[in-house]
């Protein structure tokens, strides 16, 4: 695969798909929008020894509301003369709701479901992952844009245990993720779940001396056949003959498959090893694949973040290797980390920043895959000007936007955040923070780097915040990334807090480090230690001669 097969786009997925995704180029569509939960959403961070946070980030709003934007592509779908169906549907879909919260949730996701049908190929699928607040109205839209007669199935994923405060009703633990395909000719293979222990136990209860489970068959024809009526061995056939050749009993019997009765007057029957079985045919309720847990490994901390297996059997399921995977709500990523995986070209959307940073963090720390080699990120700020456009568009949370971006371009990781808003309280003084190692006499330590982003006007206060927290933390270094130029006290600040001496590489970085916008833009990188140490291929010393490579940022 090539960067040009993998991409992610940063923006609005409704003018994205619509600026630069062709008619009927791809294989496989998986969302899971935002559900009208009436919630605020938080991404619970963690520290830098990977450690959960208390800290949490607001990473979305599932509320929506209804605006002028939402009255004009309300209007508009009601005179769109290409799918009347659809028209008809949103009219009376209006007649229920009104102008409410839900009402703009459908029509915010109609315009967004006919764009993905243009897409999608004559032999694609397509899966959209919901709950109970808007299934039953999101399924109709999806009959009018799909055609009732492309709806394969609705699946039943149980992603939770039943919750003890659910009072004076039922405790909802399932979501849905309705299959509808663009065609009646689509990609399907057929997928497995294991079997249960209970049944393991009961039909496969013979164990061979290799310690592997079988259970027996009949090897009689339910029919008479002379031609396969033979003596085997001593054992006499049924009356209506053998299931199989002479030619077929002699393989099975070189392969250790047959089960011989120690009378000559009992029948040969055929072993069937369990672990040469698919297991259960896959049913439309899935109960086999656990939420992520606290202390799971894949765990990022954003919200509603969907287990890796979940995807990978809808990828398998619909999809074959080389096909493109889309993801128009990308969110940390789970689709794409699934399709590269499995082989599979991908193309993911989102919003917000904070969605695109964790994914190129997964997409780094699993597959070693790196931005604008690997692949694209589309969308994101070139110039000053963009960058500065970014930081004030007050109607996406610019300036966390902003800072998202920034942090990404030096490769650091989110640090901070609130209990209650990310928006709320003092920063002090970090944003997100890189690491490296020192390694001396076999010890290694993990030193931090702790990185600030601005970007209004800043001053000689903003870099002793920083410095204070370098020395609060026990930071080697802090970096202080702006938008606008810095001031000369700043630069004298910088100056005052001295250098950072690394004993691993016998090097000096500076303590305080200012970069702006234009510097990073036009390929600036952090001083500081490589972030992997250099080792002798043998015997794990260190090779002080090494001469230095650049940081991996």
């Amino acid at each position: 695969m090539t960067d040009n097969d993998l991409r992610l786009y940063y923006g609005d997925n409704l003018p994205v798909m619509q600026k630069y995704l062709a008619d009927e180029s791809v294989d496989l569509i998986y969302l899971d929008p935002p559900f009208n939960s009436q919630r605020n959403y938080n991404v619970s961070m963690r520290d830098r020894e990977g450690h959960e946070s208390e800290s949490q980030i607001v990473a979305f709003t599932d509320t929506w509301f209804w605006t002028r934007q939402t009255q004009e592509t309300y209007e508009n779908l009601l005179l769109n003369a290409s799918n009347v169906r659809l028209s008809k549907v949103i009219e009376a879909l209006y007649i229920i709701h009104g102008s409410g919260e839900m009402m703009a949730h459908l029509v915010m996701m109609a315009p967004r479901l006919i764009e993905m049908h243009r897409i999608l190929k004559p032999t694609g699928s397509f899966y959209l992952h919901c709950d109970v607040n808007a299934a039953s109205y999101l399924k109709l839209l999806l009959d009018a844009v799909f055609g009732k007669e492309n709806f394969r199935t609705e699946f039943i994923w149980k992603r939770t245990s039943a919750h003890s405060n659910a009072k004076r009703k039922v405790a909802i633990v399932s979501d849905s993720i309705f299959f509808y395909t663009k065609t009646s000719q689509y990609t399907f293979n057929e997928q497995y779940t294991s079997y249960e222990d209970d049944y393991i136990k009961q039909h496969y209860r013979y164990v061979d001396e290799n310690g592997r489970r079988y259970t027996l068959s009949d090897l009689r024809n339910p029919s008479k056949r002379p031609n396969l009526t033979y003596e085997y061995k001593g054992y006499q056939p049924h009356k209506n003959g053998w299931a199989v050749s002479l030619e077929k009993m002699q393989q099975y019997d070189a392969e250790g498959r047959l089960h011989f009765p120690a009378a000559k007057s009992g029948r040969i029957r055929l072993k069937n090893y369990l672990d040469q079985m698919p297991g259960v045919k896959l049913t439309n309720l899935w109960t086999d694949i656990a939420p992520i847990g606290a202390q799971a490994k894949e765990r990022t901390g954003y919200p509603t973040q969907k287990p890796l297996a979940l995807l990978e059997r809808i990828i398998r399921m619909s999809s074959n290797p080389g096909d493109m995977v889309f993801d128009p709500f990308a969110g940390c990523g789970t689709a794409m980390v699934a399709a590269q995986k499995l082989g599979r070209r991908w193309i993911g959307i989102d919003i917000a920043y904070l969605g695109i940073n964790m994914l190129s963090f997964r997409l780094g720390d699993n597959f070693n895959l790196h931005s604008g080699v690997d692949y694209k990120v589309i969308g994101q700020p070139k110039s000053v000007d963009d960058a500065r456009a970014l930081a004030t568009d007050k109607n996406n949370d610019g300036r966390y936007q902003f800072e998202f971006w920034a942090l990404s371009l030096v490769a650091a990781r989110t640090e901070r955040g609130t209990e209650d808003s990310y928006k709320k309280k003092a920063d002090k003084g970090v944003d997100g923070f890189l690491t490296f190692l020192e390694v001396q006499k076999s010890r290694r330590t993990t030193q931090a780097v702790l990185v600030q982003v601005k970007s209004g006007k800043v001053g000689s206060a903003d870099l002793r915040n920083l410095r204070g927290a370098v020395e609060r933390e026990k930071a080697a270094l802090g970096i202080f990334i702006t938008l606008e130029e810095p001031t000369r006290d700043m630069a004298q600040e910088a100056i005052t807090a001295g250098t950072y001496y690394s004993p691993t590489w016998n090097k000096t970085y500076p303590k305080l480090q200012i970069l702006t916008i234009q510097q990073l833009l036009e390929g600036c990188k952090v001083d500081m230690p490589p972030q992997q140490p250099p080792f002798e291929s043998m015997g794990g010393r260190i090779m002080t001669d090494v001469p230095q490579q650049p940081p991996l940022i």
